[in-house]
């Protein structure tokens, strides 16, 4: 699990550790990941890792049949740098540990918020902003 210490990220973490899943959360800092945790429903394994470092995402996913991609960059810096070599790190994670499934929770940054007020999977992407044209 890539950005389990997130909004997003946390919260499919713990519905997944509240229904059984074994939770497997990558964190720079893992004591104060698993501090975040206390008194929350289920448990998530955390292990030392950076979601820029291939080598750690890779170590993370031994064994996994699935790999959610719930990170970004901190604080949103270097969006623009940062995004796709994260994205490119889980997928070559997700092949080395056997064809893993990646889930990747959506974006609402490639839409027009102005065209779309309702997003449905046949909206039209017509990004307005930096981060919706990457």
């Amino acid at each position: 699990m890539l950005g389990a210490t997130g909004g997003i990220g946390g919260a499919v973490a713990e519905a997944l550790a509240a229904r059984g899943w074994i939770v497997r959360g990558l964190a720079r800092d893992p004591a104060k990941a698993a501090e975040g945790w206390l008194g929350c429903t289920g448990h998530v394994e955390w292990q030392a890792g950076d979601a820029m470092i291939r080598g750690d995402v890779v170590r993370a996913a031994e064994g996994v049949s699935t790999i959610v991609h719930a990170v970004n960059p901190p604080g949103y810096r270097d969006w623009h740098r940062l995004v796709l070599p994260m994205i490119d790190n889980t997928i070559a994670a997700a092949r080395l540990a056997g064809g893993a499934r990646i889930l990747l929770p959506g974006t609402i940054y490639n839409f027009d918020p102005a065209a779309t007020s309702v997003i449905r999977e046949t909206s039209p992407q017509e990004p307005r902003s930096r981060k919706g044209r990457i």
